[in-house]
């Protein structure tokens, strides 16, 4: 990267925006790698276990719309610090208090939606520095931060195995108190901050045809990221027999491989075109899923596709954001909001469908043969709307991509 990034915007910034948004997708997703151990003790049904995992995610997603509005109106680092401090204390609390029933668990996972809120901060807070010619790279940088889901994945079971799962509520707690003070010294505000957004823009976006597709599109592929990423651990629990530690290890490589591809995703979409980039994607995906549909006897060749499916959905969200820019390029605050709530709700409907499936048939089959059906259906509504898009908006990109 050249030196010229570097001295275009504010580099503390931009490394608190990272260790914020990391840290904070790491207590968001912290109850997935925890369900098998917290549905044992609180003798959960695989629904109410599903539903649990998957409360976080919805939460988190119509707080991005509210935490958007509370960065425009104060300030993203305002907004930043009031929700770190609320989710230390809610963390602090189910530390010291306990979690005793499946109503306090729905209770915590409603409040660790703040930090699935992050996603409207971070990506503000950071991008507001760098001037056009350097968006890319300072939203690339901050939106790593997604790769917080696999410390959750690797350390919390190992945690709760060695001090009970109710103690890594305190052990999380130490990094979370690290990076606010971080956050709090080295974070300021860009001299450049837009105007704010009111309510009347979100209802106009929703007006538009395209803002749907694309929220359908993010629904899928980041939906299923951090959907699977939640089911996972339990998934591979009753599917084969795995201890919680051992699920957790499976978890994360899934969990790495689609943190990895999304900015790699991008990439791709800059050199062969996003529609293009984005169709291969909702092809590996729902081929691997549907493949892990037929209840394969081996947990390593289940791993193996459903890391091949999560490499597919981490590189579709950036290949989805790599396309937003050029449709919306002056609704971009707005639509970044309305897409990463869309794909919020793609999670917990995922996460939560598998529970209720798995706890109605008895498997697993039918949930992810039912998403993979969706991502068949995300791949004919992007071809079909291709040609509209060619011949519109997206003419000079596409004529400089040959997408």
């Amino acid at each position: 990267m050249n030196t010229s990034f570097w001295k275009a915007g504010h580099t503390p910034t931009l490394f608190s925006a990272f260790l914020y948004f990391d840290l904070s997708f790491m207590v968001w997703y912290l109850l997935g790698p925890l369900a098998v151990q917290i549905a044992t003790d609180l003798e959960l049904t695989t629904q109410q276990r599903g539903l649990m995992v998957a409360t976080p995610i919805l939460a988190g997603a119509v707080l991005r719309i509210v935490m958007g509005l509370l960065a425009d109106r104060l300030s993203p680092k305002t907004a930043g610090l009031i929700g770190q401090v609320i989710v230390i204390t809610s963390l602090f609390a189910a530390w010291q208090i306990g979690i005793e029933t499946y109503e306090h668990a729905i209770l915590l996972g409603l409040c660790l939606g703040v930090a699935g809120a992050s996603f409207a901060v971070a990506l503000p807070l950071a991008s507001q520095w760098y001037p056009p010619e350097h968006q890319g790279k300072a939203m690339g940088i901050a939106g790593a931060g997604n790769s917080g889901t696999v410390l959750a994945a690797i350390f919390a079971p190992a945690l709760a195995a060695m001090f009970g799962w109710q103690n890594v509520f305190g052990w999380a707690l130490i990094p979370l108190v690290i990076t606010l003070v971080v956050f709090a010294l080295l974070a300021k505000n860009s001299p450049n901050r837009p105007k704010p957004k009111a309510l009347a823009d979100y209802m106009k976006a929703l007006g538009d045809r395209d803002s749907w597709w694309f929220m359908f599109f993010y629904s899928v592929t980041f939906g299923g990221f951090i959907g699977l990423a939640s089911a996972l651990p339990g998934y591979f629990s009753d599917q084969y027999g795995l201890n919680p530690v051992t699920a957790g290890y499976y978890t994360a490589a899934c969990v790495f491989a689609g943190s990895l591809l999304r900015p790699l995703g991008g990439a791709l979409a800059d050199r062969i075109g996003g529609i293009r980039a984005l169709l291969m994607m909702y092809t590996v995906a729902a081929v691997c899923i549907a493949a892990v549909g037929f209840n394969l006897p081996s947990s390593a060749a289940a791993l193996a596709l459903f890391v091949c499916a999560m490499l597919g959905l981490g590189a579709g969200n950036g290949a989805v954001f790599q396309l937003v820019p050029q449709r919306f390029s002056k609704e971009i605050g707005v639509m970044t909001g309305l897409i990463g709530m869309a794909g919020g709700v793609g999670g917990f409907l995922l996460a939560a469908g598998l529970g209720a499936i798995k706890q109605h048939t008895g498997d697993y089959q039918l949930g992810l043969w039912l998403f993979a059906s969706l991502g068949i259906l995300a791949w004919f509504g992007l071809y079909g709307v291709k040609q509209r898009w060619r011949t519109t908006w997206g003419s000079a990109a596409f004529t400089a991509a040959r997408v």
